[in-house]
């Protein structure tokens, strides 16, 4: 699945479209932890998270994750809104639990692949 796919699912709210739409979606990862999202979040992964600081958008930079998910009702606060802007990171809002968010992109994921 790409990150245009997901954005046009539905399944969350478009805060802010990135400049890779056509990157397809690697893994998913789930952390709140900065540091350990830092060194452990693999390249294209979608990450489902609730910090919505700038700092998640370095780490999500660093990482070179596909797109971030806002969870929880997390919003990204207005820096982080325009670092999001400007360095061209695919945001996405829900009001879903941080598991059950991700559970529904792993079922897109699982179901595009064969078995």
């Amino acid at each position: 699945m790409t990150v245009k796919e997901l954005w046009d699912s539905a399944l969350f709210h478009p805060v802010n479209e990135g400049d890779d739409m056509d990157r397809e979606i690697s893994k998913l990862f789930c952390c709140d932890l900065l540091s350990i999202a830092m060194s452990k979040a693999p390249a294209g992964c979608a990450w489902v998270t609730v910090m919505g600081n700038m700092n998640t958008l370095a780490v999500a930079s660093l990482a070179d994750a596909a797109c971030v998910i806002m969870a929880e009702g997390a919003k990204l606060d207005p820096t982080a809104m325009n670092k999001a802007k400007i360095q061209g990171i695919t945001v996405m809002e829900t009001e879903l639990p941080i598991f059950d968010a991700a559970l529904l992109i792993h079922q897109r994921l699982s179901a595009e692949r064969p078995s």
